[in-house]
């Protein structure tokens, strides 16, 4: 509500005094007895307090955000209104911009250097399978293998369904242990704070009773998983 209600007071300080005026002329919608101090950025209800506001929002199923993109009137368009599109214009033109860095950034790999991944990974019985140039997987995959340390750092998601959960970790040497890697996560002593607080559920339990499962690919969407 505080976002709400400080967006809705600098709407009332901004517009025009006779807007003002005819706002203070309205009754609150909710309790329908105070005069109306604010009104609902998104669904344009008049309240006068935050009850009233908390209340709208609850019986409504309303957020309170402003719906940037909703039709106005000629009547009803005002400076505000203006202001609120410029803003909005130049929200789409820095996404635009990002989205486009972030293109020239992440380049997909060539067939080169798959084939040369492929043949390292042929040579430690490791059969490796990529996806088509385009697809975000390949692209986000940071695998690599490091020719002066003749070893793999593979790109890992992992993903704990139960405190619905994703982490990525980057470019992990093969030859650490999955112990050791999972230990930032579920060991108490060990992990972020913030992380260990988000799976509590993991962290409180005890690691006999956590179950490490890989994924397994290529599976016919109908087939029958054996237990």
């Amino acid at each position: 509500m505080a976002e709400e209600e400080s967006q809705s007071s600098s709407s009332i300080s901004n517009v025009p005094e006779g807007a003002r005026r005819k706002m203070a002329t309205r009754r609150c919608e909710i309790c329908n007895t105070e005069e109306a101090k604010y009104r609902c950025p998104r669904c344009m209800k008049y309240s006068c307090s935050l009850a009233c506001v908390k209340k709208h929002k609850t019986t409504l199923n309303c957020n309170g955000v402003r719906e940037k993109t909703a039709f106005v009137s000629v009547n009803e368009f005002s400076d505000l209104n203006l202001l609120s599109d410029y803003r909005f214009l130049e929200d789409v033109a820095r996404t635009a911009d990002s989205a486009g860095r972030d293109d020239i950034s992440h380049k997909p790999k060539s067939n080169k250097f798959v084939q040369f991944l492929k043949n390292r990974a042929r040579r430690y019985n490791i059969h490796l399978q990529t996806l088509p140039i385009g697809f975000t997987k390949r692209r986000e995959n940071s695998t690599f293998f490091n020719n002066k340390e003749q070893k793999f750092y593979w790109h890992l998601k992992l993903i704990f369904p139960h405190s619905h959960a994703k982490f990525t970790e980057k470019r992990v040497p093969d030859d650490k242990p999955l112990c050791d890697i999972l230990k930032a996560y579920v060991d108490p002593q060990a992990s972020d704070p913030v992380i260990c607080q988000r799976l509590k559920i993991y962290t409180t339990s005890s690691q006999s009773d956590i179950k490490i499962l890989m994924k397994v690919e290529n599976r016919p969407h109908n087939s029958t998983r054996s237990q």
